[in-house]
């Protein structure tokens, strides 16, 4: 008897904190992902292998991490000849499909770098009325680029709102600066006045429904991913949802004093409005995300935090619209559901805000729940550890196809099936925002968090059984030289493990 091919729905936020959901955290209201975990499974220790957009993203996509697939920061385009798990899938009949935020392309377009995720492009609507892929391995492609009210907005989404009725849509977004294709003024922050019925995030769910249901048609499966671009900043969201959480009732994170006496100088230095970031600066990389003051008012982070989950409520309402959709459409059976994040953010935790090269738990760790009736167990809790490169040979091994050589990821789905306590024993984290001056890598164990920079002796060694807020940085603690011994041995031992074997070995010379 044929076995029926499962059908993939992979659904992301954007850079999503990980005690985001309802189910852990009541101060927030999740209902329909709280459903999602209540029916599969939640594993507690997911994370991304790199924390900003572009590089992370792309690994998702090929199961490699940046330094080998190339799109190794924010501003880098991701190579358009690499290796991509959508079109293995579209190899083995499969429609394959992206709805909602790309970011595979920067925001600049120049010879040998092309681009189309930049103005003037974004706007051209003609352009996107013509172009549906195939991009990246997908099929079908419906994109745009802006959060909130960016002035990077237009492309497929553009042409929704025009066919909606917003002819004027572009009063809703900041202009564009004509010299330099960037915004020529800052975003609103609160509650935004485009209806709530024409937001991205409808627009994503509407649109992803819209695909399956084609799929379903046709008599296809598919391997979807439907791309959701909130809750990252701006802090902007329509009503109700702008006023659903009283900032009063927030609880952002908070510095401990002290806790960057003994980290590397760019921790301390976040907290000196008038810091020289100069020294981390150099030709080919442009600004540094993070690299600023991160001293914000306690009022004004709760005031953030509000529109912030109100942004992840909104998403999650969309969300159950998809899943609707699955039952409805009677594939909610047969279909392989995965929830996260491609990076996570900082609301306060240790007095930072947003992203840059500092990996705490609250940046690198992601939300991460798993669906598939009769496979998956339903209502379970994972701590094994899991990377944001094994989706796509996990994805590939679910459906029973060849994982090719050049992936790098793991097969977890022996460990999502419980038919394995654990596919790896550790994880390794890249960040390289600068050409040399800001390059970093983390590995992560069960207990230990190690961090090394590119041509600098300091670094970061964390306990996270002794120390899970990551208050006290052991990297010179003499108690702690042999643990540091054995992670640098660990640490070089996973660098081998990950490399790739693009060809197979066939012959002896």
């Amino acid at each position: 008897m044929t076995q029926i091919r499962p059908n993939i729905l992979l659904i992301t936020s954007d850079q999503q904190h990980y005690d985001t959901l309802g189910r852990s955290n009541a101060r927030i209201h999740t209902p329909h992902l709280d459903q999602l975990a209540r029916e599969g499974t939640n594993f507690t220790r997911a994370y991304c292998n790199n924390p900003v957009c572009s590089p992370s993203r792309s690994t998702i996509i090929t199961g490699m991490y940046p330094a080998w697939h190339g799109c190794w920061t924010i501003g880098v385009k991701l190579p358009e000849d690499v290796p991509t798990v959508g079109a293995i899938f579209h190899k083995h009949g499969y429609h394959t499909s992206l709805i909602g935020k790309a970011h595979f392309q920067p925001l600049r377009s120049e010879p040998g770098s092309e681009s189309i995720e930049c103005q003037p492009t974004l706007r051209n609507l003609d352009f996107w009325r013509n172009f549906h892929g195939p991009w990246y391995g997908f099929d079908h492609i419906e994109t745009c680029r802006n959060h909130g009210d960016e002035s990077h907005a237009g492309g497929h989404y553009a042409i929704w709102l025009e066919e909606h009725g917003l002819k004027n849509w572009a009063d809703y977004f900041v202009k564009v600066d004509p010299v330099s294709g960037h915004g020529a003024g800052p975003s609103r922050r609160g509650a935004w006045n485009l209806p709530q019925e024409l937001h991205y995030s409808t627009w994503t769910a509407e649109r992803t429904i819209a695909d399956m249901e084609r799929s379903v048609r046709a008599g296809r499966p598919f391997f979807t991913w439907a791309s959701f671009h909130d809750p990252h900043p701006p802090y902007l969201v329509p009503q109700p949802w702008a006023s659903m959480y009283a900032p009063a009732d927030m609880r952002p994170g908070e510095y401990t004093p002290g806790e960057f006496e003994k980290m590397p100088p760019h921790f301390g230095m976040t907290r000196d409005p008038q810091a020289d970031w100069s020294v981390y600066e150099e030709a080919g990389g442009n600004w540094v995300h993070g690299f600023h003051s991160h001293l914000h008012r306690r009022e004004d982070l709760q005031t953030d935090m509000a529109i912030y989950y109100g942004m992840i409520s909104f998403m999650d309402q969309q969300i159950g619209r998809i899943f609707a959709a699955l039952t409805r459409l009677g594939v909610a059976e047969n279909t392989l559901v995965v929830f996260t994040t491609d990076h996570d953010h900082f609301l306060g935790q240790h007095g930072l805000i947003a992203k840059g090269a500092f990996h705490y738990e609250d940046l690198l760790r992601v939300p991460f729940l798993v669906r598939y009736p009769g496979r998956i167990a339903a209502g379970s809790e994972i701590s094994a550890l899991q990377g944001l490169v094994d989706l796509a040979p996990t994805f590939l091994s679910a459906c029973n196809i060849a994982v090719p050589g050049v992936m790098q990821g793991v097969n977890q789905w022996p460990v999502w099936t419980n038919q394995a306590q654990a596919a790896r024993g550790d994880v390794v984290v890249e960040f390289r925002h600068q050409p040399t001056k800001v390059h970093l890598r983390t590995l992560i164990t069960d207990r230990y968090k190690v961090t090394v920079y590119r041509d600098h002796t300091y670094g970061e060694l964390f306990d996270l059984m002794a120390d899970p807020g990551e208050i006290h940085n052991r990297w010179d603690d003499p108690a702690y030289a042999g643990v540091k011994a054995e992670l640098f041995q660990r640490f070089i031992n996973a660098e081998l493990v990950r490399e790739p074997a693009r060809m197979p070995r066939i012959a002896g010379a």
